[in-house]
């Protein structure tokens, strides 16, 4: 299958690259070290679009197609994956708004994230339940009008920022994946509490938090969609979700070439660059190729996305997850070694990619579960 970029497709990648550059490599590495969230540069984002980008105009997104979105995610995480995953997921959630809300709900929040005003999170991971999304046990009770919730939430990105959030819980907990729905869930609710998860690995300018409900009240409107179907609509997004963490593989590879490149130039040794060396000239090259290929991957399923491919989108959105997600760890690996012992200290970029990098093998499915659902496919 063959796919082209447009020329509106182009602009929007040279406006986030120049974003990236101007505003966010020049305050990456304090970000990454105080683990502050970029609160402004979120506002600051919004103002050209790249908030939650798929957000239908109506409610003041604009309204981008997948691979808009795709080169988004991608030049963002470039710049600095940390300060990309924050802006980049601060509409998490708002798909299924969009999608199976209420009008009250995207006339009230989507506005707000899309213009930056508040990010939104999705309560979907528990301690006990990570890619196993049927055996959470937060559990729904239907009292009076509406509904008491209690269960705790894990790695929930937005937790403390968030003013809103997508949250599954059991409503019919003895059938699985066949009773869960989805709800509308203000954060400043009386018993919903969060606490920030500040020892990460990677990407530190991104809020993660534990979020603790206890007996939360909801009036029966904050349903989203229908009771019983939230496993079913939340299937109908993963796709999008995973060919979104490829983008983000995507981008902390090239970055992590970008700064191999670079610091190949300007470093000497025995009386010439190192970039004239063939052994770094060779370790560049194949770097590039799986830049390359992991990108033509993740371009192919947002095609299958936006076209609404579901089996096919299924297949390759979890394809380019897997293969873009292992191609960045092994590109951020390589711009190590290609800095050598700089690469190992805070004083160059290459060791915050290699850190950034790993997360995508696991979050949105690990790359195990990734194979298991390509096995399935084929077989």
């Amino acid at each position: 299958m063959a796919f082209s970029l447009s020329d509106e497709h182009e602009a929007i990648r040279d406006a986030v690259r120049e974003f990236g550059e101007n505003e966010i490599k020049p305050v990456a590495e304090e970000y990454d070290r105080e683990g502050k969230y970029p609160i402004e540069l979120r506002k600051k984002a919004a103002e050209y679009d790249f908030v939650a980008p798929g957000i239908p105009i109506e409610y003041g997104g604009a309204g981008m197609d997948k691979i808009s979105s795709t080169i988004v995610t991608e030049e963002l995480w470039r710049a600095d994956p940390g300060i990309g995953s924050a802006v980049g997921s601060a509409g998490f959630g708002t798909n299924m708004i969009v999608e199976f809300g209420d009008e009250w709900m995207k006339e009230e929040w989507l506005p707000k994230v899309a213009n930056g005003e508040t990010a939104s999170c999705s309560m979907i991971s528990e301690p006990a339940h990570g890619s196993n999304v049927a055996g959470i046990e937060t559990i729904a009770e239907e009292d009076g009008d509406g509904y008491v919730l209690n269960g705790n939430k894990m790695w929930i990105t937005n937790g403390t920022v968030a003013d809103v959030g997508v949250l599954m819980a059991k409503t019919s907990p003895d059938e699985g994946h066949r009773g869960i729905t989805a709800f509308l869930v203000e954060m400043d609710t009386d018993g919903v509490s969060t606490e920030k998860i500040d020892n990460k690995l990677g990407i530190r300018a991104s809020d993660l938090a534990e979020v603790v409900i206890d007996d939360v009240r909801v009036p029966e409107e904050n349903v989203i969609g229908e009771v019983d179907k939230g496993f079913y609509q939340l299937m109908e997004f993963f796709a999008a979700g995973r060919t979104s963490v490829a983008s983000q593989a995507v981008g902390a590879a090239q970055g992590a070439l970008d700064a191999a490149i670079d610091y190949a130039g300007e470093r000497e040794q025995f009386g010439q660059k190192i970039k004239e060396f063939q052994a770094i000239e060779h370790k560049l090259a194949e770097m590039a190729t799986r830049v390359e290929a992991a990108r033509s991957l993740t371009y192919r399923a947002a095609t299958e996305v936006e076209q609404n491919n579901q089996d096919v989108a299924a297949q390759f959105s979890s394809m380019a997850k897997l293969f873009a997600s292992e191609i960045a760890v092994e590109v951020a690996d390589e711009g190590i070694q290609v800095h050598g012992g700089s690469g190992y200290v805070t004083d160059y970029p290459a060791e915050r990619y290699y850190r950034d990098a790993r997360i995508t093998k696991i979050y949105e499915g690990t790359s195990e579960i990734q194979k298991n659902i390509i096995a399935d496919q084929l077989l």
